[in-house]
């Protein structure tokens, strides 16, 4: 550092504001720094820093599911939330959610120095009496029912489900049908419950719920049932992957959408403009979900202090060319 500021003439603590990023340095001044390391081929020794800083700079993400649209997108957005924040993100895949895989996890995020973690939990596992998270770390969950214990930020489930087969209803449907998420995922468990809340207040028939596995083949398999059944005219499915699967199958028996049957998604991926037809889908806002979370984790870490509680971001109900009144009964 002495070298590259006696080579540009600076002081040291104006390298040391450069290499780390701090705005208030001229700009000539700061190029006449960068050059002069790119000549020396000085690089910040970041482990140096994060020692005498006593932090690292780093979020780790412990996630269980690479496979989902959902999940995908949260990463996304938390690791873009975190670059915004200056803080780099390391990602921690783990194949098998239990006790010791996330203790595992833990360890090595703990040996790969991080200050916070994200934990994209999905599945039923922190409301298990012998699963726990070490204490005294900075961690935000996200897609959890933990609230009581550690910080958890969530979409709203619920409330887009409601929106979902409220649209339905409204459009005059006697009932509607559903096409469930895996039973473990508390996402799919929130849109379920919501949706036979829903029927249940409207004085409605539920009919059988359907599993898929949020695949489009999943909701194929599905969708060939649906299409068996002509008292089906709406159905609420619980993400728009299986939707693309669901729609293949109506094609193929002859079943018209939406004149024949209406669908809701949940989601709203970048595509569900440009299905055939447009459809009509739950927007999830996972942007705000990851910056969220990531405000949150670096709360925790400034005060030093671990944070409980459940946050809820909106969804809203996208309307588009998949939903319609039902076919007049002959």
């Amino acid at each position: 550092m002495a070298d590259v500021a006696k080579l540009a003439g600076v002081s040291a603590q104006t390298v040391s504001r450069v290499s780390n990023g701090f705005p208030g340095v001229v700009e000539s001044t700061r190029d006449h720094v960068l050059a002069a390391m790119k000549e020396l081929g000085y690089r910040p020794n970041s482990a140096a820093r994060a020692l005498k800083r006593g932090e690292f700079r780093t979020l780790g993400v412990i996630m269980f599911n690479l496979s989902t649209t959902g999940n995908m997108r949260t990463l996304e957005a938390v690791a873009v939330s975190a670059a915004h924040e200056g803080y780099a993100t390391t990602l921690l895949p783990v194949t098998v959610p239990t006790q010791d895989g996330v203790r595992g996890a833990f360890t090595r995020l703990g040996e790969l120095a991080v200050d916070g973690i994200v934990i994209v939990m999905e599945v039923h596992l922190l409301d298990s009496a012998t699963v726990s998270l070490p204490p005294h770390a900075q961690v935000v969950v996200v897609d959890s029912n933990a609230g009581d214990r550690y910080c958890v930020v969530d979409t709203d489930q619920a409330g887009g489900a409601r929106a979902a087969v409220q649209h339905l209803l409204g459009l005059g449907h006697e009932t509607v049908w559903h096409l469930a998420g895996p039973e473990e995922s508390f996402a799919a468990e929130r849109r379920v419950d919501s949706w036979r809340a829903v029927l249940g207040e409207a004085g409605r028939p539920v009919p059988p719920l359907l599993r898929g596995d949020w695949s489009a083949e999943s909701g194929y398999r599905a969708g060939l049932r649906i299409a068996a059944d002509p008292s089906c005219t709406a159905v609420f499915v619980a993400n728009d992957q299986m939707v693309l699967g669901l729609l293949r199958a109506l094609r193929e028996r002859g079943r018209d959408v939406p004149g024949d049957i209406s669908v809701v998604g949940f989601d709203d991926i970048p595509d569900a403009a440009s299905f055939v037809p447009p459809l009509t889908t739950v927007h999830q806002d996972f942007g705000e979900v990851g910056r969220r979370c990531v405000d949150s984790v670096l709360r925790q870490i400034r005060n030093n202090e671990p944070e409980r509680g459940t946050t809820l971001v909106p969804t809203r109900l996208i309307v588009r060319q998949s939903t319609a009144p039902p076919p007049a009964r002959s």
